[in-house]
């Protein structure tokens, strides 16, 4: 069977099997289900799950919109305070967020299943067409936006709304970033990513450009010369990369690029994938790596992972999906050495570490695990490239409370802005009120401009 077969190979399932392996994870709720789960809300007054929403959505409106038979109102309701309201409920980690918080939990240890009613309402609207918004009057602005991810996409949406004009510099061909990048392929089936995007600029004064890249095809300086603000949404453009021996060998990977890889190909049977996987980190990406290598067809998948199961950044729910597809998670080890076989990964050595002191130690006594294939998760960094002129913190680009960074003009928010969480709703949330914060400011301008005139 080719399944069984060792080194990196394409096809090793059936078509069938691929179907299978990545559909929805989570099917869209039918109007029964939806009713019968919106039921349980207990529509509280001062409800706990609004305030455990980083964007702020008025969960129980919306819920309550659903129970009365209205998912377009529901709908709107999202999108009033997250323009990716869809997309946010396929991929935050809700049940450490608002479901987490719900009181539901309390007598029956089961929450309202707010992710899949917000699914359900924002689905509906998008495959109607439902443009709820309308731009304001249009003024005289023009602000960049640059990448168009999830911070990107939320901050022009609302500045679009605002009436200003707005261009969209993103470096890769197709928007969305790692909304249409990064995510696991079983989690935004049927191309909804690029669904969202276009459901999003179809409110009109906002401008893509693809193949742009801050840093080689034009410099802040430039933006700043074109136009009245600019709003950085790049993202971490960079990954952490292992520093050991056999580090370059073929057959290592980054795993944000295995997931762009898989998430990009037209047919999944083409994607290859080694038999025996090893993966190298802690967090969501590592999980969503991991799972789908076995649902390519991976024989034996190990996650490898440094601390414990409680300091993993992947949330409970993630680490027992993997298990439940067959990937063992094991903890308290880190890589030494890759070794090879005709310059191929052929095994990876690690070494057992424990906590001393509160510092991570290694213990020196070492296991090897047997791999054709290594991903490694172990984190993304900035792209410095393009924004030397900002302040840097904790290796981000530093910013105010209203997202405003340390050159004047210029504001960031998402992964690339020190302070959010590394989530796409609280990338949302960071682009949505920086937006304002612009907005503000160039209301601003204009009124100076008007009594000098």
């Amino acid at each position: 069977m080719r399944r069984l077969e060792p080194g990196l190979k394409a096809g090793r399932l059936d078509a069938a099997d691929y179907f299978e392996n990545f559909s929805d994870l989570h099917p869209r709720l039918d109007d029964h289900e939806a009713l019968v789960a919106s039921d349980r809300c207990y529509f509280c007054y001062d409800a706990p799950c609004m305030t455990a929403c980083p964007t702020s959505i008025d969960i129980p409106l919306f819920i309550r919109q659903i129970s009365t038979g209205n998912p377009t109102g529901s709908a709107k309701t999202i999108f009033d305070q997250n323009i990716l309201g869809g997309m946010c409920a396929r991929v935050c980690p809700t049940e450490t967020l608002c479901e987490e918080a719900c009181v539901r939990n309390t007598a029956e240890e089961r929450p309202v299943e707010i992710g899949r009613l917000q699914r359900y309402a924002t689905d509906i609207a998008i495959e109607q067409g439902r443009q709820f918004y309308t731009p304001a009057a249009a003024t005289d602005k023009s602000v960049a936006v640059v990448g168009a991810g999830p911070a990107g996409l939320a901050c022009a949406h609302r500045l679009a709304l605002h009436g200003h004009r707005v261009t969209i510099y993103d470096h890769r061909e197709k928007a969305g970033g790692l909304n249409e990048y990064g995510i696991a392929t079983y989690k935004t089936t049927n191309d909804f990513a690029q669904k969202e995007v276009d459901y999003i600029l179809s409110l009109g004064n906002i401008d893509v450009l693809d193949g742009q890249m801050l840093g080689r095809d034009f410099t802040l300086a430039d933006l700043q010369t074109k136009h009245d603000a600019v709003f950085l949404g790049t993202g971490l453009g960079n990954v952490n990369s292992l520093n050991i021996p056999g580090a370059n060998i073929n057959g290592m990977m980054d795993a944000v690029e295995f997931i762009a890889n898989l998430r990009e190909a037209t047919d999944k049977a083409d994607v290859p994938v080694g038999r025996d996987v090893v993966v190298i980190g802690g967090g969501m990406t590592a999980i969503d790596a991991a799972v789908q290598a076995k649902l390519l067809g991976a024989e034996n998948v190990t996650i490898c992972y440094r601390r414990g199961k409680e300091h993993m950044n992947a949330s409970t729910f993630e680490q027992d999906l993997a298990a439940s597809k067959g990937v063992n998670i094991r903890h308290w080890l880190q890589p030494k050495e890759v070794a090879h076989h005709n310059g191929h990964v052929s095994m990876i050595t690690l070494e057992y570490t424990h906590v001393e002191d509160g510092v991570m130690k290694g213990t020196g006594h070492k296991t090897e695990i047997k791999a054709d294939q290594i991903l490694v998760a172990i984190g993304q960094k900035l792209d410095a490239l393009g924004v030397e002129q900002v302040q840097i913190q904790g290796g981000k680009i530093a910013i105010d409370t209203e997202g405003r960074t340390s050159l004047p003009g210029v504001w960031a928010g998402g992964d690339c802005a020190f302070g959010g969480q590394d989530l796409t709703v609280s990338a949302v949330a960071m682009g949505r009120d920086a937006a304002e914060s612009i907005n503000r400011s160039l209301a601003v301008q204009s009124a100076g401009a008007s009594a000098v005139a």
